[in-house]
């Protein structure tokens, strides 16, 4: 058995780190500027326990684009660097300060905001730059030094005369990256990812109006100003208890300065034990087409942007959400099966759920008026919830809400409740009746209630499943859509018609109706109904609509291809289906049936294109 060390050749570093460092070039700005950060943060802690005695001031970086020279300097007021300190941090790849210093500081430094880890952010400079320069004069008070190296392994490193505390980072922007010397090119880098770092970055300058003088003396001067692009100090670094409605609604507006809609409520989320995670969670209004509304939360790092695509680390249902999570306990970099695998991802995402669903049954107790108010708005997050999450599934059961065609409003139990007056079967399933659309479905749904049932409205695109995962967690429940097969069975439970026709005559109006309408698509069913309702009935089995329904919404393929056949229902009471039965003319019998028909299917807005036109052709001669 042999053993030894792996060789790195440094000559094939610097090719590898310029091309497959990170895979978005333009990250190279906010690992320079995290640098810039750490700097300052190691500084402001030094001072804070008495290890700097130098007055430290309101420090800042500042980013400066010199087109012509065809350079960008990135400036901190921070910590600085000796000469040897720049040998052992930079000219050893993957060495990093950051943690270093947090290891030497462990006992007081954890809650500093020190950003860096891996120490490969620096080098994210020779993915835009043929040379990258940093001179640099440490807190310390030693010779400045002043470091220079072209993207190969060779370097060179001498003192020079600055005089201020802090390091200056010179990128010799290469041709193929000449877009980040446009000023609008760094600014949207800046407001991308470094909006909420926690010391000010000034770009330039900017003009300012002040009012100067009183009264009559009062006028207007413009004054110029360090055009600061951060806010170092964002809404969710501070504690719930500092902080009114206005705050996180202003808040949300910094977030989404495109977006007009108010949110709905906002969650705050606070934790720093087993893991450290701060965020603001925002409902927004929630419309029914789920995908257009995802990735719209933010991932930052100890307030540096990271992402906004959070699958993986939120729970898929709360990515419809907006807002912001910064936790430095997320692993970065990383392959999603990793992260959904991460012991440490998992605990953050059950707390964000519980927190989700704790803040959710705190506002149905403390105002439900005003949460069915919000139920439409708010439906599709919590139903997508219930749906793939059987921890918020079943705290849900306390808030999740189930609407009445009149806008009534129960919880799952009252449902229940509710229902079991009007079934009194006790051996049997309790049905749920419920509409999918008022207008669709008007004729079916007025019948119901004029027997005294309850419809509930359910109307989002998840339906179909959620029903399915109810039915199962309440095996005396049974939902079925009020234009199903059930309906007319369930209404002449209590009252059944007495047929005016004989089973002679009913077989006979039978077989006349299956003449006409298509065997491949009808299965005719005789009942007897009140004679003022429709003579025909059309009704799609529950089990056949519910799984095409669940098809259509990305799931059950398997059933794309079923042939829809529908149940006809005639009503053998109404005086039609006489007339049908009666008549001597052949063609009479085939206009009533196929009149009546299309009657049904337009009740259940199937009737389309060219049978459409047939049937106003028909109506019209009917008329005449």
């Amino acid at each position: 058995m042999a053993k030894g060390k792996i060789n790195v050749s440094v000559e094939n570093i610097f090719p590898l780190i310029k091309k497959f460092l990170y895979s978005d070039h333009e990250i190279f700005l906010r690992e320079l500027i995290s640098n810039a950060t750490d700097a300052t943060l190691k500084l402001k802690h030094l001072s804070s326990i008495g290890e700097n005695k130098v007055e430290i001031g309101n420090p800042l970086i500042e980013i400066k684009v010199d087109k012509k020279g065809k350079k960008i300097h990135i400036t901190d007021q921070g910590i600085g660097m000796t000469s040897d300190e720049v040998k052992k941090y930079i000219n050893q790849v993957a060495f990093s300060g950051a943690e270093e210093f947090l290891e030497k500081y462990k006992d007081t430094a954890k809650d500093s905001g020190i950003i860096g880890h891996f120490g490969l952010g620096f080098y994210s400079a020779f993915m835009v730059s043929d040379k990258v320069e940093i001179i640099t004069k440490s807190y310390k008070n030693d010779p400045a030094a002043h470091w220079t190296c072209d993207g190969s392994p060779e370097y060179t490193l001498k003192k020079c005369d600055k005089e201020n505390r802090g390091t200056e980072i010179i990128l010799h922007i290469s041709k193929d990256s000449k877009e980040f010397l446009e000023e609008t090119r760094i600014r949207t880098l800046l407001t991308k990812y470094n909006k909420f770092m926690p010391v000010p970055i000034k770009f330039g300058t900017k003009e300012i109006s002040k009012k100067v003088g009183e009264g009559k003396e009062e006028k207007e001067i413009k004054e110029t100003v360090d055009d600061i692009v951060n806010n170092p100090n964002p809404a969710w670094t501070k504690t719930p208890s500092d902080l009114k409605d206005q705050d996180y609604k202003e808040f949300y507006r910094e977030l989404y300065p495109m977006q007009f809609e108010e949110p709905l409520f906002n969650i705050h989320l606070n934790v720093d034990y087993p893991f450290n995670l701060t965020g603001i969670l925002y409902f927004p209004k929630i419309s029914n087409d789920i995908n257009m509304q995802k990735d719209r939360i933010q991932l930052y790092q100890n307030q540096v942007f990271v992402t906004d695509n959070v699958e993986g680390i939120v729970p898929e249902f709360l990515t419809l959400l907006r807002g912001v999570i910064d936790s430095p306990d997320i692993p970065l970099n990383v392959s999603r099966s990793y992260l959904q695998a991460d012991g440490a991802v998992k605990k953050i995402s059950n707390y964000i759920t519980r927190k989700v669903a704790d803040k959710l049954n705190s506002l149905f107790k403390k105002d439900r008026k005003g949460f069915e108010e919000k139920w439409n708005d708010i439906k599709v997050v919590i139903e997508y919830g219930m749906l793939s999450e059987d921890k918020f599934f079943d705290k849900a059961q306390n808030f999740a809400l189930y609407p009445n065609v009149d806008s009534t409003f129960f919880t799952f139990e009252e449902l229940k409740e509710k229902i079991s007056k009007t079934q009194t079967d006790k051996d049997e399933n309790l049905i749920v009746l419920y509409a999918s659309n008022v207008n669709d479905q008007h004729s079916y749904i007025q019948a119901a209630k004029e027997k005294g049932y309850e419809v509930l409205l359910l109307d989002s695109p998840i339906i179909s499943h959620l029903i399915q995962k109810l039915e199962t967690s309440n095996e005396k429940i049974k939902f079925t859509r009020v234009d199903a097969d059930v309906i007319d069975k369930l209404i002449q439970k209590d009252e059944k018609e007495v047929s005016k026709l004989n089973e002679k005559e009913k077989e006979k109006l039978k077989s006349i109706v299956e003449e006409v309408v298509p065997k491949e698509k009808y299965t005719v069913q005789l009942e007897a109904i009140d004679s003022d309702s429709a003579p025909f009935v059309i009704t799609l089995p529950e089990f056949m609509r519910r799984m095409k329904e669940m098809q259509q919404s990305g799931g059950n393929g398997m059933f794309g291809n079923m042939p829809e056949i529908y149940n006809l229902i005639v009503n053998v009471n109404n005086p039609i289906c006489s007339e049908i039965l009666n008549s001597k003319s052949k063609a009479k019998k085939e206009r009533l049936i196929n009149q009546s028909l299309d009657l049904a299917k337009l009740s259940q807005n199937l009737l389309k294109g060219e049978e459409l036109t047939s049937f106003i052709k028909r109506s019209l001669d009917l008329i005449k």
